[in-house]
């Protein structure tokens, strides 16, 4: 990625340019990071969420990240078990706080999902790890203290 940066002297610019990197079934542009940069607590780049699509559940480790939905219908299943859900569309805003399991779907089989996405971690993809989401079954133990 480096070698599509322009600049230097404290402004760095990327043109745009195809998707570079593919990661749990989204296709990202090239961006700006550590990688590329002298960022130390930010990156950002452009995901692409193929149409049914899903990015499998996930935890941000220690790291914010925020979303502007540029096009498209996305719903994001989140929390311990996965069980709340919030779904938004082009022009809405997005924030994740470190630590919440969540599982991100295309909502269309028609039509990607495009969003900027910004995160407080300059190192990009390193500090995501998977989640296994709970069956969500009550042992009877668990029904009768309830």
């Amino acid at each position: 990625m480096v070698g599509v940066v322009e600049g230097s002297d404290g402004i760095f610019v990327i043109r745009g340019g195809g998707n570079v990197r593919g990661w749990n079934g989204i296709q990202y542009k090239a961006g700006l990071s550590a990688k590329n940069t002298r960022a130390r607590q930010l990156s950002m780049n452009v995901a692409t969420i193929p149409p049914g699509g899903v990015a499998a559940a996930h935890i941000h480790v220690d790291f914010e990240v925020m979303l502007y939905i540029l096009h498209g219908h996305v719903r994001h299943e989140y929390g311990p078990a996965l069980e709340s859900v919030v779904e938004n569309q082009a022009g809405d805003f997005i924030f994740i706080e470190p630590g919440v399991p969540h599982e991100v779907f295309n909502a269309s089989d028609t039509d990607p999902v495009v969003a900027v996405v910004a995160r407080s971690d300059a190192s990009e993809w390193e500090h995501i790890v998977p989640f296994v989401k709970t069956s969500g079954v009550i042992s009877a133990e668990e029904r009768t203290r309830k």
